[in-house]
């Protein structure tokens, strides 16, 4: 009897009603969600949570923030609603429907619907979405991430590579490979700087070492919109076995290189280009310290991917309408490099024919390139989206067999029809 009640529950149409209710809310509420957490933030606690208002670690009640209000509310997140609706159809579709052949359409278009929830799912789950900024004549066999962060140690060969998720505030640190231990004063999701010019008046330095001597870093609020980034700072104070060894600054401001040129072309308009690349030198300066005769160098940078191949930049072509500024092309011709299969080829990408190689597609996302550029005297660069998603062909065979379903169903019903009507 029990088993009956939990099978009817699971394949009943009214579980299949609430729960498309209450994605529907909760695509309503995200979306209104967004304008006070973002586009990124909504994903990650709305629609990648098994509950929504609810920690569940450790299961304390947060609420939702809606509009500017504070709302007492839990909703099932958008990982639960999913999984119930598919637990919810295979049910229904193992108890319910019979396999015959009026019934093969049906049957068919069902299971089209079960594979696209199971892909969503899978692409969710396993898919990764990286970057690589390339400017013209520069190669590169590795990806960066655009959200997630890494602090990075190397000692000549050997690289310890700490992820952001472990940077947490008033923590300390103790790494198997490292001869000290790593306490994190501050971290800052987001940060802006400035450079402490010597003839400014100038607040005290947030660290006693490093490029914390030449630059101010600020915390700044979270971004919200997609076409902008966060950029974190850690204030962290290294320890090692005779004692502390000072405390420094790794901000992401110093290990990517494109926010490094951002800010030499803002100091350029602002100064000089000489002065500029003056302070862009004392950006990008190493930091370091000696363990028991060992030189560790560290800088908090994009979480890299590395490639069995290499990419090369050849060419960036920004094209736009004639006598407009609306853009027309995008396109990357590029080389590929790879010494294990001997293979050295070039390709074109561009906005709608991406490079598929190795289990990863090359979109074409950004670039800054042109007349304006070239009049700028800057080289010409590109960003490709690096996408690996295992199961990117389930929606294509989702949608055919629930189409083909669909079809065979209803020439089914078509063919039944006009042999009555003969009939008659």
């Amino acid at each position: 009897m029990l088993i009956k009640k939990i099978v009817s529950v699971f394949t009943s149409l009214k579980l299949t009603c609430v729960l498309l209710a209450f994605s529907i809310v909760l695509v309503f509420i995200g979306t209104l969600a967004q304008v006070d957490d973002g586009l990124y933030a909504v994903q990650s606690h709305y629609f990648r949570a098994v509950f929504v208002g609810l920690s569940l670690d450790p299961l304390q009640f947060t609420g939702i923030t809606l509009l500017g209000y504070k709302l007492p509310l839990i909703l099932p997140g958008g990982y639960l609603i999913g999984v119930s609706l598919l637990v919810n159809l295979v049910c229904a579709h193992i108890y319910r429907f019979q396999l015959t052949t009026k019934k093969i359409g049906i049957q068919l278009a069902h299971a089209g619907v079960i594979l696209l929830l199971v892909g969503q799912l899978a692409t969710d789950m396993l898919a990764r979405e990286m970057q690589m900024h390339l400017s013209e004549g520069e190669s590169k066999d590795y990806s960066e991430s655009a959200t997630d962060y890494e602090l990075i140690f190397k000692d000549g060969d050997q690289v310890t590579a700490i992820p952001q998720r472990l940077l947490q505030q008033g923590d300390t640190l103790k790494i198997d490979s490292l001869p000290f231990s790593i306490r994190v004063n501050t971290f800052w999701k987001n940060s802006d700087l400035s450079y402490r010019a010597p003839m400014m008046k100038n607040a005290p330095a947030i660290a006693g070492n490093g490029v914390a001597l030449n630059f101010d870093f600020v915390q700044k609020p979270d971004v919200k919109t997609t076409d902008e980034k966060n950029i974190p700072t850690a204030i962290i104070e290294l320890t090692g076995p005779g004692g502390s060894l000072g405390t420094w600054v790794a901000s992401d401001w110093s290990g990517e290189a494109s926010l490094v040129e951002a800010v030499q072309n803002s100091y350029a308009q602002q100064i000089s280009p000489v002065m500029a690349h003056t302070i862009a030198g004392q950006l990008v300066a190493p930091q370091s310290v000696a363990v028991n005769g060992q030189n560790y160098s560290f800088v908090l940078r994009p979480t890299r991917i590395y490639h069995p191949f290499s990419i090369t930049l050849l060419k960036a072509t920004h094209t736009d309408y004639a006598g407009t500024d609306i853009p027309k092309d995008f396109r990357s011709r590029v080389q590929v490099k790879n010494p294990k299969t001997g293979e050295n080829r070039e390709v074109e990408i561009s906005m709608n024919h991406p490079l598929r190689y190795d289990g990863l597609t090359f979109y074409q996302y950004q670039m800054s390139a042109g007349e304006i550029v070239e009049r700028t005297g800057q080289t010409p660069s590109s960003v490709l989206s690096v996408v690996h998603n295992p199961s990117w062909l389930t929606p294509y065979i989702g949608c055919a067999m629930v189409g083909a379903g669909l079809l065979t169903q209803f020439l089914t019903h078509l063919v039944g029809f006009v042999s009555k009507r003969k009939k008659k």
